[in-house]
């Protein structure tokens, strides 16, 4: 049963308790197998590839059956229904809308004296999209990861995946991919996929950028080759924060509870409540829930560690609770949460104000991106996007005129760093010749 707890010494310690639910004993000891399958794939490729797969998946592939067909992608078409291809359209059209707007534009501004400033963004020239599977099918996260790498412009998208039994993806998961013109797509994941991106094998290319979520074993790899290559962010496994006062429905909140705990035996479900009553009839209405529920045994256990229900003197201290937390997902199950919560909101990776306005709105269909930062890092990272997939280099020219005008500023800092070259680079063009 979900605990409720209303002492704040307890609030904040069990808060960060599940907020470093990545860091015990148990994680440091994944990432040492993560660290061995990192290694063993940067020195051994594909071989290496397929005995983790082996291993860790329990599926026996060929080298040259890592990357899924056309003809599989084909058949995956005739397995899901007309209802989910639909949904995956406007799915799709939605979140390239949303994307569409965020993309920052190059910029030159022309000073005084000749001076040229600007900032030119480009595009990654690989990107490697990780797609969850194992315990689910998560279309979405493919179009959630896709849309914003091509909208950014990236020429080649490459897309990781698990295997399933006999070997196989999950239909919706190819027919996501197909609806948005992915034509790499290999059926490996865990640590393995994530060293195969960042180091390359004979069959599976080096990207730039890694994104989308994953499990433990994926956020550590992930973590581990930032710096051979860039990521979005360690997101995973996932969370949910609801600030809700008395006027929330308990079932709706119990239901949007459950959603989160669902996802992963590591996933995060927590209520903040200024209504005692409320508290206690979600607690009930989880139980309801849960009876029949299908993934009821992972669920459970995900609520027995990571389930908590907090009651609060106010909303505004509901507020601070959750800026310590910095959830992945915030839900404002309250009246007026533009008025009464959202002002005091600092750090979330994601917002849902209103009572009809539950996460798995922006799982799907929204626009926004649900791929995000989470334990804690919403208080420094934002969501995937399309800013994910671009750099941006600095333009600088500076006239004859302008150099000679800041050529003894350059000289004096020069100096005191000790550098004189820095300086004589200056010195020497502004001199006049003899």
């Amino acid at each position: 049963m979900l605990r409720i707890i209303t002492q704040q010494a307890d609030v904040r310690s069990e808060l960060q308790r599940i907020c470093d639910r990545t860091n015990d004993e148990q994680v440091l000891h994944k990432e040492a197998t993560v660290r061995e399958v990192l290694q063993a794939v940067k020195r051994q490729g594909d071989k290496a590839v397929l005995h983790y797969t082996e291993e860790f998946d329990h599926q026996i592939l060929k080298p040259e059956e890592l990357r899924v067909t056309g003809s599989e992608i084909d058949a995956a078409y005739q397995q899901v229904s007309k209802e989910l291809v639909e949904a995956i359209r406007l799915a799709s059209r939605q979140i390239e809308a949303f994307h569409r707007q965020r993309v920052p534009k190059s910029w030159i501004h022309f000073d005084d004296d000749e001076v040229v400033l600007g900032k030119r963004y480009t595009p990654v020239d690989r990107a490697g999209i990780y797609v969850p599977g194992g315990r689910a099918a998560y279309p979405s996260t493919v179009l959630m990861n896709a849309i914003p790498a091509q909208v950014a412009g990236v020429r080649r998208i490459i897309m990781v995946t698990p295997p399933g039994a006999s070997k196989t993806i999950y239909p919706a998961v190819l027919v996501a991919a197909q609806e948005v013109g992915l034509q790499e797509i290999y059926r490996v994941g865990g640590a393995q996929a994530i060293a195969a991106l960042a180091y390359g094998t004979k069959t599976i290319p080096k990207v730039d950028v890694i994104t989308g979520p994953g499990n433990i074993y994926v956020t550590l790899a992930k973590k581990l080759v930032y710096g051979t290559v860039g990521i979005d962010s360690l997101a995973g496994p996932s969370e949910v924060l609801i600030i809700a006062d008395e006027t929330a429905n308990p079932v709706h909140v119990a239901a949007d509870m459950l959603a989160q705990a669902e996802h992963d035996p590591m996933a995060a479900a927590i209520l903040l409540t200024t209504d005692p009553a409320l508290a206690k009839n979600v607690q009930v209405a989880v139980e309801r829930q849960l009876v029949d529920h299908p993934r009821r045994t992972l669920t459970e256990k995900a609520l027995a560690h990571y389930g908590l229900i907090v009651i609060v003197e106010s909303l505004q201290a509901a507020a601070e609770l959750s800026n310590e937390f910095a959830p992945e997902h915030l839900e404002l199950e309250v009246e007026d949460p533009w008025e009464k919560v959202l002002p005091f909101i600092r750090h979330a990776g994601a917002i849902f104000l209103g009572h009809s306005t539950p996460e798995a709105v922006g799982d799907y269909i929204a626009g926004p991106n649900h791929t995000l930062p989470t334990s804690g890092a919403a208080r420094y990272a934002s969501p995937l996007g399309v800013e994910t997939f671009l750099k941006h280099s600095s333009i600088i020219q500076y006239s004859q005129t302008a150099l000679e005008k800041v050529a003894g500023a350059i000289d004096a800092l020069a100096a005191a760093e000790g550098l004189p070259s820095h300086a004589d680079s200056v010195r020497r063009r502004v001199q006049k010749e003899e």
